[in-house]
């Protein structure tokens, strides 16, 4: 599929619409032509000394037209631009559902900034140009299909003579069309890249200060931005060059009528009413000559931001549903590893190597490692926002990818490494994941995050407003948010990953207490950096470097006098120094 092809595929949605405003400018361009024709008889009359009253009807007549054909084209432009923004209102919901679907490898490559680019201006301007782009394609080709008959029966020669320079206008925008659609690639590009600086410079505001980098954040802001006014100004260059020659053309046809067509109006071939119809019929198809190239402008910026949208939306999703999907409804049980490898795109070291293992329903397995070790990317593995290499993930003894995501993700409580909470109250960040929730639902997981206290000492306790991403909280805080939402989710599975790396020993140890009663009947994947966070686990695996190095219970491991024995050792030096 094309990007036009997909743009008139959404389109056709709202074909009524559509239709009946192709009947409104077709009705429109016959009142156009209407109009010249009673102008020509009221002068030609006037030349006949007429009566005054055959004046006034034909007036009358003459402003009833213009009335009919005002309502007409408001009519249709009502219509048109009632549609684009029903076509823009799916074509952005699409794409939002679209990114929703997409890995997260992708948005690894992606910057926010460019897809707020193209979900915003991509989008508008894609719709902009087509409708502006159809509304005067559809009111030029039926002027030249009403009014050219016309003009030709008035003269043949003076219609042809008047064309000559008009030709030329369509020629000449033919071939900067070229030109034109690759300036706009490189306008649209480089305002990505300034939405993108200015998205980073002030979500990371506070590290930017901290540092004292605020100036050279404004230089490169600056260069960005310089660099962007460039290439917009080369692009407004050309279409100042186009616009004032294609006028330069309509007025030379215009120079041509008047001087061919005195002469056949002293000659007596046309009559004085006849070459003031057939200005009248020349300013109609000059007008969307001349609009032409601006359209043609506004068309090709739409093209090339349909363009990237499409793009976008032709990105297949590599994780979804498989053919071979599975109808489970009920509840997941045991977790299985066989083999799993995993590598990140353009990367040659392996994230996970050979990973096997085998967690009970109700089992708790604890996952502990240096940073880089693989803890978080076989955490990303169990609800799909990873797919393995190779090797088999299976789920109460079905593989994973047979069952649907939606259920398999529905039966998760995450609580991710990087914490995200939405500018909203405290509630309903706890809430996101069952909205329906009752508020003492909400209140009993915030008690077992730990959270209770710190809520009761803020003036609207749960109505508090978090701010963009939390930021009115302290990382514990937000850590522990996250974990009260994934309590009330009450899923089969829960994922931790390194939880409460942002809370202190005391607070830790105390939410592993309510924790623990949670947990009990679910399978629990816990990983962090932390023994102490790990060390009641049924199955500890120890990662390093992709591989598991050792495996078994807290006292197994520290009676092997490993990596995990010495893990432990490290800790519980770093504890008394800091005691003392």
């Amino acid at each position: 599929m094309t990007a036009g092809r997909r743009l008139v595929q959404y389109a056709s949605n709202y074909k009524g619409a559509l239709v009946l405003s192709l009947i409104f400018v077709l009705a429109a361009n016959l009142l156009k032509a209407a109009g010249p024709a009673v102008l020509e008889r009221a002068i030609d009359h006037l030349t006949s000394a007429t009566a005054r009253s055959t004046l006034i009807w034909y007036s009358l007549l003459f402003a009833g037209i213009a009335l009919l054909q005002g309502a007409l084209m408001f009519g249709q432009e009502r219509l048109l631009m009632r549609s684009a923004g029903w076509v823009e209102r799916d074509l952005r919901s699409a794409l939002f559902d679209h990114l929703q679907r997409l890995p997260l490898e992708f948005f690894q490559k992606h910057s926010t900034g460019e897809l707020m680019t193209k979900i915003n201006s991509d989008l508008t301007a894609a719709i902009t140009g087509s409708v502006q782009a159809l509304m005067f394609s559809l009111d030029s080709v039926f002027a030249l299909i009403i009014i050219l008959p016309l003009m030709a029966g008035i003269s043949g020669g003076l219609t042809a003579m008047a064309f000559t320079p008009l030709f030329l206008v369509a020629i000449t925008t033919v071939l900067i069309r070229g030109r034109m659609r690759m300036r706009f690639e490189q306008t649209q590009d480089h305002s990505g890249k300034v939405y993108s600086q200015a998205h980073a410079a002030l979500f990371a505001v506070r590290t930017i200060r901290a540092f004292t980098q605020e100036q050279p954040e404004i230089e490169a802001f600056e260069r960005t931005s310089r660099e962007y006014i460039r290439h917009y100004l080369k692009r407004i260059r050309l279409s100042g060059f186009l616009h004032p020659l294609l006028q330069f053309l309509i007025g030379l046809s215009s120079v041509v009528v008047l001087w061919h067509g005195g002469d056949l109006t002293v000659a007596g071939k046309l009559s004085i009413g006849q070459l003031l119809q057939f200005i009248f019929y020349l300013g109609y198809i000059a007008w969307p000559m001349h609009v032409l190239g601006w359209q043609m402008t506004i068309f090709q910026r739409g093209m090339v931001s349909m363009g990237r949208v499409h793009a976008l939306l032709s990105i297949e999703p590599s994780i979804r549903n498989s053919p071979t999907t599975l109808h489970v409804r009920k509840p997941l049980g045991d977790l299985e590893f066989k083999e799993v490898s995993f590598r990140y795109r353009d990367t040659h070291r392996l994230a996970l190597d050979q990973i096997s293992f085998y967690v009970q329903p109700g089992q708790t397995v604890g996952l502990v490692g240096a940073v880089g070790s693989g803890k978080s990317t076989l955490m990303h593995l169990v609800p799909r926002l990873l797919d393995p290499g190779s090797g088999t993930i299976l789920i109460g003894g079905r593989p994973l990818n047979h069952v649907p995501l939606d259920l398999l993700r529905s039966s998760i409580g995450y609580v991710p490494q990087d914490t995200f909470l939405f500018n909203d109250t405290i509630a309903a960040n706890v809430a996101f994941g069952r909205p329906e929730a009752r508020p003492s639902e909400v209140s009993r997981a915030a008690e077992a995050a730990g959270l209770a206290a710190d809520i009761a000492a803020f003036p609207e306790g749960y109505q508090t407003i978090v701010g963009e991403r939390g930021v009115t909280l302290s990382g514990g805080q937000r850590q522990r948010v996250s974990i009260a939402r994934a309590i009330l989710r009450n899923s089969e599975i829960l994922l931790l990953d390194d939880a409460l790396s942002s809370v202190d020993l005391y607070t830790e140890q105390h939410i592993l207490l309510r924790l623990r009663e949670i947990m009990k009947g679910k399978t629990c994947l816990i990983s962090s950096h932390r023994v102490s966070t790990i060390q009641s686990a049924d199955l500890i695996l120890v990662l390093h470097d992709g591989r598991i190095v050792e495996c078994g219970t807290h006292d197994e491991l520290l009676a092997c006098e490993g990596f995990y024995s010495e893990i432990d050792k490290k800790q519980r030096l770093e504890e008394k120094l800091a005691a003392s």
